[in-house]
């Protein structure tokens, strides 16, 4: 082999190596690339996924007001809020369940008192968002401390409460419904955390069935509550 022809394959194979680590190099940035590009977008997805979460179940739209718990009364109360979330109360507490018809204020601020959340809807829901309503009451939060009825004249298709806080929202299907149950049922403004939100002293009729009961005379009993409220869990 000549000179020339040696010098010649020697430049061949420098320039074959050349463009193959060309090809390696390039084939190194897409890979990287892409790679990148594909953990980017993973990264803006889950980003949006939390910020669209966390702007669903904000509770920014909340209403708090401040009330005297222990405010005892036999006569009927004038609430400023509708439904009211505190303020005087009748001495016996509502039972907490779901009921088809609207109950006595006075008794479900009671139960506000003892911890309760209380979903509100306007008479006229539909019935299908009515019965996704007693889905949610039936399967969310604390089922002891539940606490749902119609409500005429309320200023939202569906209003839940607790003690000194109040939500009104359109839809049963928001997640903010949710999300107000599990923060406030129970929550730290519960002015007698632990009280029964049932037994025998409860009241289980609606408003149709039977009036706010009268003040008692003489000998007769009051609730047990008045007199020695629950002071954990345990002891309902």
């Amino acid at each position: 082999m000549t000179k020339e022809k040696a010098q010649a394959r020697r430049e061949h194979l420098q320039k074959m190596r050349a463009d193959q680590k060309r090809k390696q190099r390039r084939a190194a940035l897409l890979m990287w690339g892409t790679g990148g590009l594909i953990i980017v977008v993973l990264v803006g997805l889950v980003g949006f996924y939390l910020v669209k979460q966390a702007r669903e179940t904000s509770l920014d739209a909340v209403t708090s007001a401040k009330y005297e718990a222990g405010e005892h009364v036999w006569t009927p109360v004038s609430y400023k809020e509708t439904p009211p979330v505190g303020g005087q109360h009748n001495n016996y507490w509502q039972q907490c369940g779901i009921y088809d018809k609207p109950i006595h204020p006075e008794h479900a601020v009671h139960s506000l008192e003892h911890g309760a959340a209380w979903i509100t809807y306007r008479p006229d829901l539909p019935k299908a968002q009515v019965d996704k309503l007693k889905e949610i009451a039936s399967s969310t939060g604390q089922q002891d401390y539940m606490l749902m009825s119609p409500f005429p004249n309320l200023p939202s298709p569906i209003v839940v409460s607790s003690w000194g806080h109040q939500l009104k929202v359109t839809d049963p299907a928001d997640p903010k419904l949710a999300a107000f149950i599990k923060r406030y049922q129970n929550g730290a403004d519960t002015p007698e955390p632990g009280a029964t939100c049932g037994g025998p002293d409860a009241i289980t009729t609606t408003a149709d069935e039977a009036p706010l009961p009268p003040e008692p005379t003489g000998q007769q009993n009051t609730p047990m509550e008045t007199l020695k409220p629950s002071a954990s869990p345990s002891q309902q």
